[in-house]
């Protein structure tokens, strides 16, 4: 299994022809599953997606290959791993560019077999920080400035 410590990923940069090629091949599956996620953790943990908790599910997965922003890759034995970083379009109303840097985003990983030629949702980032007085933070919605990094789930 692929782990941040058996795999190196490369450097983050705008997406190429190839990764919103696996983008537009995952488009669909990653609007239901970002909108499954806010629903199943709006019963217990609805901290996850409290930054866009103004949007309804139709503004939510209102984001499309041009709205993909970031991209890194890694190479393993199996394939490629493609992680990206998603602007979520509507957490800004004016539509501003270059974005705000308090527009919401989120991040995904995908895999690409090495002897496949269709991209696969792995996963939609779910962050959870354990902070030192035993509080804990948990966040699916990133900012511009966090980095895209490995992650697992």
């Amino acid at each position: 299994m692929a782990t941040a410590e058996t795999v190196e990923m490369g450097p983050p940069h705008p997406p190429k022809e190839e990764s919103i090629k696996a983008f537009n091949e995952i488009e669909v599956d990653l609007k239901k599953k970002i909108q499954h996620l806010r629903h199943e953790t709006a019963k217990h943990e609805p901290q996850y997606f409290y930054a866009v908790r103004n949007l309804t599910n139709e503004q939510l997965t209102n984001f499309s290959a041009d709205d993909l922003k970031e991209v890194r890759i890694a190479t393993s034995a199996y394939g490629l791993h493609l992680f990206g970083k998603v602007l979520l379009p509507e957490s800004d109303p004016s539509h501003s560019f270059p974005e705000s840097p308090h527009d919401a985003y989120f991040h995904f990983r995908a895999f690409i077999p090495g002897d496949a030629e269709t991209a696969s949702l792995h996963c939609i980032h779910m962050k959870q920080i354990d902070k030192a007085d035993g509080d804990k933070v948990f966040k699916a919605i990133f900012s511009q400035s966090e980095p895209l990094e490995w992650f697992d789930e």
